[in-house]
């Protein structure tokens, strides 16, 4: 059975980063239109991502031997939680920093490690995440991408699919089978660094309905690996990368993905002569929605921060938050067409079109929302 999460409270040190942080970004983001801003973690800007580095705030809970701000899971809350809530492009080096960063902090080499997290830290190097296949759907046990010993390395080939700003990454963290049969599951699976400008790879962008590009086809043509590409112990893959998806699951952005367009819809309400009744309970019942699904994920940072990985609570939080990020954007849009005559402004308008067509990914990304009940019910020792 799970352990119950309890509440619990930033520290006050962490707390203290939202004045300098919403400083930064008032300068760092003005001008920018609202539809721009709400693609937020699916915004790529290269140099958005390394003022913010110059700052300190990427690798913010790396050590700082390794130029990381040596900060705890609560640190990177309250950064995460500025930096959503207010629309900053933070694709570029999100994954890096959540992450594959921690990943090779934890199972990598130390070459690998003082190699890798200096350059995220300072936003150098991108990484994007190896994991979907098209032959296995959201199995991802079932994966056919090999990685087969050779004289000087490792000889890689199969392909992954949806792999988020795989044109743009430098590097690819994929979970590979090094031994066996995708008939066995979890064994054999092992986790490989791979350089994106190797030859024999080749990387096809998907586009998507709001006419954006971040998904990505990614083919490995029997591409040469050097030896030390392998991260953490051969066979130990699935392990690894459970505990990676906890950091992927549990952070507020698995809540915040439509939150730039509430804060503007609610900058709507307050300029109207007097809101309608029924877009002011609207409002406070999605405020009461959201306040827990804070708290569930200020918990989760908590385990974090103790140095516990919360695989089933990640994917309860993830499934729960993907609920309301999806909810949102429609009964927004059911409030705002329910008056024809009503004229909002253009921008909110775009920016609500955005967002619902966006949201149907939400419950994809980051595990489907079948595969997460699943983790949460043999959780709860119901499977």
């Amino acid at each position: 059975m799970l352990a119950p999460l309890e509440l619990s409270r930033i520290p006050d040190d962490a707390e203290a980063m939202r004045s300098a942080l919403r400083a930064f970004l008032d300068q760092a983001l003005a001008g920018r239109p609202t539809d721009r801003l709400a693609r937020s973690w699916m915004g790529f800007d290269a140099d958005f991502s390394r003022a913010l580095a110059r700052q300190g705030w990427v690798g913010l809970t790396l050590p700082a031997q390794y130029g990381g701000g040596g900060k705890d899971a609560f640190h990177r809350f309250v950064l995460a939680e500025e930096l959503l809530a207010r629309g900053a492009p933070v694709s570029a080096h999100w994954i890096a920093d959540r992450q594959s960063g921690p990943l090779i902090l934890k199972y990598g080499s130390d070459a690998q490690r003082a190699f890798f997290l200096p350059k995220i830290c300072a936003s150098e190097v991108f990484f994007c995440i190896g994991m979907s296949e098209p032959q296995s759907g959201s199995d991802l046990a079932g994966l056919r991408t090999r990685a087969t010993r050779s004289a000087d390395g490792w000889r890689l080939s199969g392909q992954k699919i949806w792999t988020t700003n795989a044109h743009r990454a430098h590097y690819m963290i994929a979970l590979v089978r090094t031994s066996g049969a995708p008939e066995d599951r979890h064994k054999g699976l092992s986790q490989m660094i791979v350089d994106l400008s190797l030859p024999g790879i080749t990387v096809r962008t998907i586009g998507d309905l709001t006419g954006d590009a971040h998904f990505n086809e990614v083919f490995f043509d029997d591409v040469a690996l050097p030896a030390d590409a392998l991260v953490g112990e051969e066979g130990a893959g699935w392990a690894q990368v459970t505990a990676e998806l906890a950091f992927e699951r549990s952070g507020p952005e698995r809540i915040y993905g439509s939150i730039v367009l509430f804060d503007a819809w609610v900058e709507y309400l307050r300029a109207l002569p007097r809101a309608r009744d029924a877009e002011l309970m609207l409002a406070g019942r999605l405020l009461a929605h959201l306040a827990p699904l804070r708290e569930m994920s200020l918990a989760l940072s908590a385990r974090l921060a103790a140095g516990a990985s919360p695989v089933i609570e990640a994917a309860l939080v993830k499934d729960l938050g993907t609920e309301f990020e999806q909810a949102l954007p429609n009964r927004l849009a059911d409030a705002l067409y329910a008056e024809p005559d009503a004229a909002p402004p253009e921008m909110l308008l775009r920016t609500l079109h955005y967002v619902l067509q966006i949201c149907p990914t939400f419950s994809l990304r980051g595990g489907t929302r079948e595969i997460l009940r699943g983790v949460i019910a043999r959780g709860l020792g119901l499977r």
